[in-house]
């Protein structure tokens, strides 16, 4: 064996460094691209969060070379044959592409000149190929990075759909403050302040044992460690020590259960929601403040703001009741989230909902936590949480029918506003409070009167859909539920279906202009679920075709277009009046027909998401 296949380098580098006209392979093992939303969301926070406590409104460019350097942490490399497969760091870097394709996205659409596209791909004779080459994933790139925006193909595997609804998390999560004279100082201080440790190894066998050992051992102590050893370092007994010592241990193997870094976000979610007093203004150049200090060093709050937390540093007694009776009870409640996002949960419903379509993570959990208190027994625990849910949820639907953003950047400000007004609040208050916030939206449910589906929001309608198709299921007796139709477990998955096939001269008695048409074909009124495959099947015909196949459907909403669902079945005829909902079935499916579609779906909208909270 030659000395260079022995050979291990480390070196600290650049963002630019790392990814400037730089080519590689992705190990198999490590192919799967599967970040979620929390963690995008988390990685554009700290990113922008730290950039913004650093920079101030005038300072010059060259200024930016004193910023503080920020550590992304270590990826392993293998180099044989001067290639470079990535061992360890895919989902970071992979994730670093995305967001430069978006911020190159973003400062082209400003009209700037501050190119990333040498961090992204190269060109050689014509052809383009990505810095990180992963073949199946080409076609997405290249939509995201030509139109910022890509709709997933059927043949698209998992990574390729996460990459695309991650690129949506990034620009959610970027801050408005940013999309202005900050930007190109942003730019230079990811490309030269923001740097990782890149390990190289050129052999696969010392490459796969430093993989091993950085899993299994660790590189750094983490926020949560330092905590730890701050906390306990105020036990002044030995046993007391010890014992809750044990109890953080177990603590971190449990969230440790769902994610590697859940810790640290239990730990942000629990200080911001019961402590955090500030928050940084949204303009450029204003100061980090409570709730983004606690999203980048919680530990360094923690022994900064011990008064905030009912905490004396000589007082022994204040630390073991901070992790024998707050720590134990706040992490009791926050692994009930995290079980009810997973698993649709009776009492818990809405947590299972505003995962799938809801505000990001770093402002739901602290929001879902804020009202607790030590004294709320299992019951009033979760009646909070679902109350505060189904809150999030009547938001987000409010104003996606409005077509209104509520991206992280947008809303922040009022969601952490809202922490502290509902924190510690009791059961009737809470209600009481969350009811008139929702009385007050300037977004009303007129905005379903000609809500439709367009290319960025296919996710939310197969939400819309799945709810109300699931609403209507339980009030007429039947056993399925939003799972079976958002995502089915070990069945064919449904999709959107237009029930006017794309076919604009079949309604020219009623469209003089083919825009008109395609307008109200994608109007809610005009779409349902149908099972993989069967619409495909059906997508084509006429509707007098599909009608038929429709009845044989198991989907109630499907099957509430044809004459025969409403024969000998009095629950639906039952549910239909009790709920007083105007169905009926549909012979022929006109502009009137779908209209009326329209107003029955706006009218099962309003009970399911009604203000009455």
């Amino acid at each position: 064996m030659s000395k260079l296949t022995n050979k291990i380098e480390a070196n600290d580098r650049s963002v630019l460094e790392v990814l400037d006209k730089k080519k590689y392979t992705v190990d198999y093992f490590q192919r799967e691209y599967s970040w979620g939303k929390k963690h995008i969301e988390q990685l554009v926070t700290d990113l922008t969060s730290s950039f913004l406590n650093e920079y101030r409104d005038g300072d010059s460019r060259e200024q930016g070379e004193d910023y503080n350097t920020y550590y992304l942490g270590p990826f392993v490399l293998s180099e044989k044959d001067s290639k470079r497969s990535i061992i360890d760091g895919q989902q970071r870097l992979t994730s670093l592409t995305l967001f430069l394709i978006y911020l190159d996205n973003l400062q082209k659409s400003l009209q700037l000149e501050e190119s990333l596209s040498d961090m992204i791909f190269s060109e050689s004779r014509g052809k383009r190929s990505f810095n990180i080459q992963v073949d199946e994933r080409m076609h997405c790139l290249e939509q995201l990075f030509n139109q910022g925006s890509y709709q997933p193909r059927e043949d698209d595997d998992e990574s390729t759909i996460n990459m695309a609804e991650r690129y949506d998390d990034i620009a959610d999560a970027f801050p408005e403050e940013l999309k202005s004279n900050a930007l190109p100082h942003f730019l230079d201080w990811l490309k030269y302040n923001v740097v990782l440790v890149e390990i190289i190894a050129y052999s696969d066998d010392n490459a796969y044992t430093i993989f091993e050992t950085m899993n299994d051992r660790g590189l750094n102590l983490t926020s949560t460690e330092m905590l730890k050893g701050y906390v306990l370092s105020r036990f002044s007994d030995y046993q007391r020590r010890q014992k809750a010592n044990e109890h953080w241990k177990l603590a971190i193997q449990q969230l440790h259960g769902h994610d590697k870094e859940e810790d640290q976000r239990f730990f942000q979610t629990w200080l911001r929601s019961q402590y955090a007093d500030t928050i940084r203004q949204g303009s450029a150049g204003s100061q980090n403040e409570d709730f983004e200090k606690i999203g980048t060093r919680f530990h360094s709050w923690v022994r900064d703001n011990l008064d905030k937390m009912g905490l004396s540093a000589d007082s022994s007694d204040d630390f073991e009741r901070f992790i024998g009776q707050d720590f134990k009870f706040f992490l009791s409640a926050y692994l009930k989230i995290l079980s009810a996002e997973k698993t649709l949960t009776g009492g818990l419903e809405h947590v299972f909902y505003i995962q799938r379509w809801g505000i990001a993570t770093s402002l739901s959990y602290p929001l879902l936590l804020a009202p607790l208190t030590l004294h709320d027994d299992e019951s009033v625990v979760v009646q909070k949480l679902n109350l505060v849910a189904r809150y999030i949820e009547t938001f987000v639907v409010r104003r996606s029918v409005n077509f209104r953003k509520f991206a992280s950047s947008s809303i922040r400000y009022t969601m952490y506003t809202l922490v502290k007004e509902i924190r510690g609040k009791d059961l009737e208050s809470l209600r009481s409070l969350l009811q008139g916030k929702l009385d007050a939206m300037d977004e009303t449910w007129s905005g379903m009167d000609n809500f439709r589906l367009h290319g960025q929001n296919k996710r939310f309608v197969k939400f819309l859909l799945a709810r109300i198709t699931a609403y209507i299921e339980q009030a007429a007796g039947y056993t399925t539920n939003f799972e079976t139709y958002y995502h089915k477990p070990g069945g064919r998955p449904f999709e959107v279906e237009h029930i006017w096939a794309n076919k604009f001269a079949h309604h020219r008695d009623e469209f003089d202009q083919e825009s008109d048409f395609e307008d109200y074909r994608n109007r809610l009124g005009g779409l349902i679920l149908l099972p993989r495959g069967t619409n495909q099947s059906y997508g084509a015909k006429p509707y007098e075709e599909k009608r038929d196949h429709y009845v044989k459907e198991n989907n109630l909403l499907a099957q509430s277009l044809c004459d025969i669902t409403y024969d000998n079945n009095p629950n639906f005829k039952n549910m239909c009046e009790r709920l007083a909902l105007n169905f009926k079935p549909h012979a022929q499916f006109n502009k009137q027909d779908l209209e009326e579609r329209q107003q029955l779906y706006r009218a099962i909208a309003e009970q399911i998401w009604s203000t009455e909270l």
